[in-house]
């Protein structure tokens, strides 16, 4: 099988209006989007399309510390349905919220995406999913195979200390629904998210680990710059294309 690769439209910081151009002209074919509103669908697939492109991901809202999260997802998860997007990614915190409440608010979510076979995915955030071990946790307790993780190779370092995206990733492989590719110089609470392969995380390997388990994506790079710098379009698309340049060099593309 072939890996899918994708690319977070956020990586092209506040140049998106280029994004699919581009991604077009390197031949990228996959994106990560924000949900669209329900009215402009139609309108969201139709430019898509017209671009030879295809959502393979959306960025979706679930608060799971609010008591009506549940009914609140829904509408998520029947645009998703209705684009034929299979993962959703979402960014979940339980903060002071009872943690039995924040499992079964998110097992009821993975009951509703089950019919229409959606992997609802929780990022690599604090404080549900920041590295392997409470991760597994958080997924153990919830035991639903539609509530999942998108494991963030980069924001493993950020959030911890002394792991590698390889050792985090091998401790949740049957629970993985969805990749962030977000290389790092390693820096715990560091912002340093330079092109893939200008840092310390080894793709090969993560993509060897999950392919070994039958996993092949979405694998959405996600390119957030080191802070402090000031790319124009041209640096910032060059970026993204060194990116997709290194899945090349390392075969997993």
């Amino acid at each position: 099988m072939e890996n899918i690769i994708a690319c977070n439209l956020g990586s092209y910081r506040q140049f998106g209006a280029g994004a699919y151009t581009h991604l077009a002209e390197i031949g990228l074919t996959n994106v990560e989007i924000g949900v669209p509103s329900a009215e402009s669908v139609d309108e969201v697939q139709s430019n898509l399309k017209a671009h030879g492109l295809t959502a393979t991901s959306l960025l979706g809202r679930c608060d799971v510390q609010s008591e009506t999260v549940v009914s609140d997802f829904q509408s998520t998860l029947e645009i998703a349905d209705k684009m034929g997007v299979k993962v959703i990614f979402v960014s979940a915190h339980a903060g002071e919220t009872d943690r039995n409440a924040v499992y079964d608010r998110l097992r009821a979510i993975g009951e509703n995406a089950a019919p229409s076979g959606i992997k609802v995915c929780l990022e690599t955030h604090p404080d549900l999913i920041h590295n392997g071990d409470i991760a597994l946790e958080t997924m153990q307790a919830v035991d639903h195979p539609n509530i999942c993780v998108n494991f963030d190779t980069g924001n493993v370092y950020y959030y911890n200390h002394n792991v590698t995206a390889v050792s985090e990733v091998q401790k949740v492989v049957p629970h993985v629904g969805a990749v962030h590719l977000k290389d790092t110089n390693g820096g715990y609470r560091t912002w340093h998210f330079p092109a893939l392969g200008e840092g310390v995380v080894d793709f090969k390997a993560v993509f060897q680990t999950l392919n070994d388990a039958g996993f092949y994506g979405p694998f959405t790079m996600e390119l957030e710059g080191i802070e402090g710098e000031n790319l124009d379009e041209a640096g910032v698309q060059a970026r993204i294309a060194d990116s997709l340049q290194h899945l090349k060099d390392i075969g997993v593309l």
